[in-house]
């Protein structure tokens, strides 16, 4: 049943309705000038929701506008109300402009919070998630956020899931989807898995109290290491992507430059299978091999096993990594460079030395092969293993710096890192510097089958278990005679089954959940179970873009050919924080996906490597004035806080002026902002051009209430404008500035400069600041015309003010249009954008800077058409008021014109 409400559309209950005063019968958002925004709100609202505006699709071009999917928390905050009315904002125009646009919404609706709320509010996750949706989506429409609905994804519904279980299923069939052990965070009471959101700052877990141990369990993996070239190398394609976010990317992925992976073979008196007799190690310095001393491995290495160690070992290396399970700090641990012995020794390679190895938390489990060759002598972390527990008699020196001043010794009290040049301890190669050694070294560890040159990324594969209830079920089936078998693609999708006991103890609460847990198996149809594991909340949003192409799709994730049309997404907003790892999630996805032929790339695509996201715009943060106590900065609450001048605020209790600040908002700082008291206040349209006109769209935005009111006068001319002119006069097809007046002109040329600016700013540039900048201008170049009314000129300068306002301020345009439009049903919306006058950017003007003798005098203004005519350019300077002071009475013997009439100098005696 809860599911059939999550399918259904979502309906407005009336504790939903309380959004963004659209319904408040305060007053308190209409100005002096006297709009009353909440009136015009309401009915532009209504008007929409029965009559959607018919976009004027001249071209039909594809446009794919996309911000990011929220979590249904229920409540928007300012960064929402940012991001939504920038996507807004360039999806109206480029409907405006005539092109077929997508500009879609849903909800990234699995995750821990839901199944948090359920413990803590003794509410169903599907309940609590479906509340919030429709609370927020009436908080959307109350914001004039123009949406698709139609394609509206919630990614907990079982006709999404059931698509994420169906390309899960696409990867394990590729071999791309794999498990293998990993270390938890383990609640020894409440016996189940954390997330590291779920553990403080002691270590300690945040339901149960006790110190969180570290614990291995099988999980399921995404091999997004095999991408990884592809990843890294392609994000020279995006070419409209913010340089940090792609940096950013980089350093994720990074490319270890690396020449060697060594294989060290165990001494035959260790009584080990034969899978466990050669030990690979990675290294970046194939010329510090002579330097080699010992080797360590990762707490949950293979080899630190009871079956596997020497029985006089065993005991204390399995105590050591069992206490490293319940260390807090594991960050603590590795820096420690605690260490113990295993008992085991590898051949050296070249020399035939016995190495002995050891276990430490220094060297990370998956990170390169779990195991390190140790040079003390040349890396900084295995001296200090080596030094803590004295390893080593005496550390090895196999790499010298190239010059060093004579009869100057070489600092043996500690590592050298650096390149340098082979000593006599390096054999055969003495003498050889680093590079060429490494050369070498490689060359002779191919031909003696010890070693291979190997690339190595920091990228490490996708863990996407999650051993919790509100997640995606993993559609596999675990048979103990056949082993691991997929869900058959026809019983998708494996659906959460809803009675489940939320008591956040004894591991997942599927476990628990026995008719489901328990079933048969597709290939011998004998007793099975099924995985308990849910998947990361990441799988789901790595692909919902696709979706948003085919929502309706009952047989495919989505259409091949609609997917080709739409991808890849033309513009994608959302916040720098999702820089990392969604991005390149869904790059992974997309990329895999185009491979396997689920889609296609577009002619003028070829060459975007299946890249998801074409224009990448990453919004700044939204943050909250916050005032602190100057003496013991505590944080002060609104109401401690005298803003009577807001520009020398004062403390209520002492009269004292507080420390004041822009911080992330947050409750603990007293600093958050309601949008719904913003727009209850000031109205939605001055808000939503308070928020694009306050910062660029990439700058961190500090939010104040202040300026919101000079948007609300601003708006209020704007309707004054048009109210000046109506809907009496009729506009000729088309405009020719010759045939204009100087006046007219001068508007016209004016208006056609804006509109150029604009388009670019919603279209190139995305400032939406100095787009609104533009249209103040424009509006204070009309209010100051001497052109009448009534003219043509100016008729076209008031309606292209109102149509290029539109996408940022929908209401008050679509109220001001009503007025200028004869047809009092026609929607601003189903007007086409404003087009540029190319004859009207010619000047009719140019300035003329006039020299006396070299130096600048003074600058005139002259017709555009006479600037290439020497003499009455001459004449222009000289009757100008300055030409009577620096030219009259004084004896020219020559004057020189440069620059296409731009410049004019006098020779004068």
């Amino acid at each position: 049943m809860l599911y059939g409400m999550l399918r259904s559309t979502h309906r407005f209950t009336p504790q939903h309705c309380r959004i963004f005063g659209r319904f408040a019968s305060s007053q308190s958002s209409r100005p002096a000038a006297g709009l009353d925004f909440a009136q015009i709100e309401q009915k532009w609202q209504k008007r929409w929701t029965e009559n959607p505006p018919i976009s004027p699709l001249t071209t039909g071009k594809s446009y794919y506008c996309l911000s990011m999917f929220p979590y249904p928390s229920g409540m928007l905050h300012m960064g929402h109300v940012r991001v939504y009315t920038i996507s807004d904002t360039v999806s109206r125009f480029r409907k405006m402009a005539g092109y077929n646009v997508v500009h879609p919404m849903g909800w990234d609706a699995f995750g821990l919070p839901a199944e948090n709320a359920a413990i803590e509010r003794n509410i169903h996750p599907a309940q609590w998630t479906h509340d919030n949706i429709a609370a927020m989506k009436a908080q959307l429409t109350g914001l004039s956020i123009d949406l698709d609905w139609s394609r509206e994804v919630t990614t907990c519904d079982p006709n999404y899931y059931k698509w994420t279980q169906y390309l899960f299923l696409q990867f394990y069939k590729a071999g791309l989807a794999y498990q293998k052990e990993a270390v938890v965070n383990w609640d020894p009471i409440d016996q189940t898995v954390l997330a590291n959101e779920q553990v403080d700052a002691e270590g300690k877990s945040w339901r149960s109290g006790a110190l969180v141990e570290r614990k291995k369990l099988r999980q399921w993996f995404f091999k997004i290491t095999d991408f990884a070239e592809d990843l890294l190398n392609d994000l020279d394609v995006l070419k409209h992507w913010p340089d940090r976010v792609k940096q950013m990317q980089r350093n994720w992925i990074v490319e270890i430059l690396s020449d060697v992976l060594v294989l060290n073979t165990f001494t035959k008196d260790a009584e080990l299978p034969e899978e466990m007799k050669e030990l690979e190690v990675f290294t970046s310095r194939p010329d510090t091999l002579y330097g080699v001393q010992y080797l360590v491995v990762a707490p949950e290495h293979p080899l630190v096993s009871p079956s596997h160690l020497p029985q006089e070992h065993a005991e204390k290396v399995l105590s050591f990594t069992e206490s490293l399970k319940k260390v807090q700090n594991m960050e603590d641990a590795e820096n420690s460079k605690q260490g113990v012995f295993t008992g085991l020794h590898a051949n050296h390679p070249l020399t035939g030395e016995q190495l002995p190895i050891y276990v430490a938390p220094y060297v990370i489990s998956d990170y390169g092969t779990g195991a390190v060759m140790a040079v003390p002598g040349h890396d900084k972390r295995d001296w200090e293993f080596a030094k803590a527990n004295n390893v080593l008699k005496e550390i090895k020196f196999v790499v010298d710096p190239v010059v060093t001043e004579e009869g100057q010794a070489i600092d043996r009290g500690q590592p050298y890192t650096a390149h340098g040049v082979l000593n006599s301890a390096s054999g055969k190669y003495q003498g050889m510097r680093s590079e060429d050694a490494i050369a070498a070294l490689t060359a002779e560890a191919q031909a003696n089958k010890f070693g291979e040159p190997a690339v190595q990324y920091r990228l490490r594969d996708w863990l996407l278990s999650r051993q919790r209830y509100w997640g995606a079920p993993i559609p596999i089936i675990h048979c103990p005679t056949c082993n691991i078998v997929p869900v058959p693609e026809k019983d998708l999708p494996v659906e959460l089954p809803l009675d489940v006991n939320f008591k956040g103890k004894g591991g997942s609460p599927l476990q628990q959940v026995q008719d489901w847990v328990n079933c048969k198996c597709p290939k011998c149809n004998g007793p099975a179970k099924r995985d308990t594991d849910t998947m990361d909340t990441f799988v789901d949003s790595s692909w919902y873009y696709m979706r948003y192409t085919d929502p309706h799709n009952q047989n495919l994730p989505f259409d091949y050919d609609k997917a080709t049309e739409r991808l890849p997404v033309d513009i994608y907003i959302g916040g720098v924080e999702h820089a990392i790892l969604h991005l390149l999630y869904s790059r992974f996805f997309s990329k895999f996906l185009l491979k396997k032929g689920f889609f296609g790339e577009k002619p003028e695509a070829t060459g975007n490597r299946g890249e998801p996201f074409k224009i990448l715009l990453t919004q700044g943060m939204v943050q909250g004035q916050t005032f602190k106590d100057p003496k013991t900065h505590r944080f002060l609450k609104p109401e401690e806080v005298d803003l009577t001048d807001p520009a020398n605020p004062k403390m209520i209790a002492n009269g004292e002026t507080p420390l004041m600040s822009y911080e992330k908002m947050s409750k603990s700082k007293y600093n958050g902002t309601d949008p719904e008291t913003v727009t209850n206040r000031h109205g939605v349209d001055p808000t939503r051009l308070h928020m694009l006109y306050k910062a660029p769209p990439s700058e961190v935005l500090e939010w104040d209430d202040i300026s919101i009111v000079g948007m609300q006068r601003w708006l209020s001319k704007i309707y004054k404008l048009a109210s000046s002119i109506g809907a009496t006069s009729v506009i000729p097809t088309t405009l020719d500035v010759s045939k204009m007046d100087r006046e007219e002109s001068k508007i016209y040329r004016f208006t056609n400069v804006t509109i150029n600016q604009v388009t670019d700013a919603l279209s190139v540039s995305f400032g939406f600041n100095t787009a609104i900048s533009d249209l103040i201008k424009l509006s204070n170049f009309i209010g100051s015309s001497s052109v009448k009314p009534e003219t043509p000129a100016y008729r076209h300068a008031v309606e292209s003010l109102v149509k290029m306002l539109a996408p940022m301020a929908p209401n008050v345009a679509e109220e001001s249009w009503e007025i200028l439009s004869k047809d009092k049903q026609s929607s601003i919306f189903s007007q086409q954008w404003p087009s540029v006058d190319q004859k009207a950017l010619i000047a009719d003007e140019i300035k003329c800077v006039v020299q006396v003798n070299g130096k600048t005098r003074y600058t005139i203004q002259i017709p555009a058409d006479t600037a290439s005519n020497q003499a009455q350019v001459e004449e222009y300077a000289k009757q100008a008021p300055q030409g009577e002071k620096w030219l009259a009475g004084k004896d020219i013997h020559r004057t020189i014109m440069a620059k296409g009439g731009k410049l004019i100098n006098f020779l004068v005696k």
